[in-house]
């Protein structure tokens, strides 16, 4: 099996890579699902959140409002860090699950962790390789703006408070640049594609 850690900055589109690389055969672990797994109503995490944030983060049916717990925390470094630390060790746990459930029913698969922090997680060392999505980050606030309805000042904020991709791509093995045509796009998922199944039967 081989584990490749997919990161990249917000609105890079890292999701339209991972469905890419998802239609010629990898096996996806989105780590928003496991969040959403790990949040849902009166589970641990959950209490943890409503303790620290209070019920306004809650929606009518009782789950997080992510939309406000995210304004929350992005304008304040201290919480972000509160709410990671309440929910990143949940999440690594069901990650470990998944990825052992896959290796036992697929030995020969390519795995997609999908990880948005995974740089700045530190979590490089636990996948076989890292997969970097990115876009400049002028094209980023574009798209947010444009996809979320964003202004500009709060696109700015979403991307100022992620790690520059400067500082990422050195720390990639592989790096999409994402800026083009999606039919580029598909030439470099292509070309990725043949590189993952090299690395994984040397795996093997």
């Amino acid at each position: 099996m081989l584990n490749v850690g997919l990161t990249g900055g917000i609105a890079s589109g890292k999701s339209t890579v991972a469905r890419m690389l998802v239609a010629k055969g990898a096996v996806l672990i989105d780590f928003d699902d496991l969040t959403h797994t790990v949040e849902e109503p009166d589970g641990p995490v959950w209490r943890e959140i409503l303790r620290h944030f209070g019920k306004a983060v809650l929606l009518p049916d009782r789950r997080i409002d992510r939309g406000k717990l995210g304004a929350i925390v992005f304008a304040d470094r201290k919480k972000r860090e509160i709410l990671n630390g309440i929910v990143h060790p949940a999440v690594l746990a069901e990650w470990r699950g998944r990825l052992a459930e896959i290796e036992q029913e697929r030995p020969d698969a390519v795995v997609l962790s999908d990880i948005p922090l995974l740089i700045e997680a530190g979590l490089e060392k636990m996948v076989d390789l890292v997969l970097l999505v990115c876009v400049p980050p002028e094209e980023q606030i574009r798209r947010l703006m444009a996809r979320n309805g964003y202004s500009r000042k709060e696109a700015e904020s979403r991307v100022a408070a992620q790690m520059p991709i400067a500082e990422k791509i050195p720390r990639a093995d592989i790096v999409i640049r994402n800026e083009g045509p999606v039919e580029e796009t598909a030439r470099e998922v292509d070309r990725v594609w043949k590189e993952l199944c090299r690395r994984r039967q040397r795996a093997l």
